[in-house]
């Protein structure tokens, strides 16, 4: 059966020791993201179990989230740049 979308937790852990984290999901987005990064860096980024891998420490990042100032700022210059969002729902 399916994990519910709340059951879908990730969770990190990392110490100041090592030099890699732990990544633990049932998000089926991160984990096909994080089954590519294994194909493109495979000594970097590893498979450590059922829905675990290891990555750099550096992978792992928390910013500031954006002001209403940025987003106008970015929306602009995507209109400049003719850049359009991807079609959601497709199917393909």
């Amino acid at each position: 059966m399916k994990p519910t979308r709340y059951e879908q937790e990730t969770v990190i852990l990392y110490n100041q020791a090592d030099q890699t984290a732990s990544v633990y999901t049932h998000d089926s987005k991160l984990l096909e993201k994080l089954a590519s990064l294994t194909g493109k860096y495979p000594e970097q980024v590893m498979p450590d179990g059922p829905n675990r891998y290891l990555v750099p420490k550096s992978c792992v990042l928390i910013r500031e989230p954006y002001s209403e100032e940025r987003r106008a700022a970015a929306r602009e210059r995507a209109k400049t740049a003719g850049t359009r969002p991807p079609i959601r729902g497709s199917g393909s």
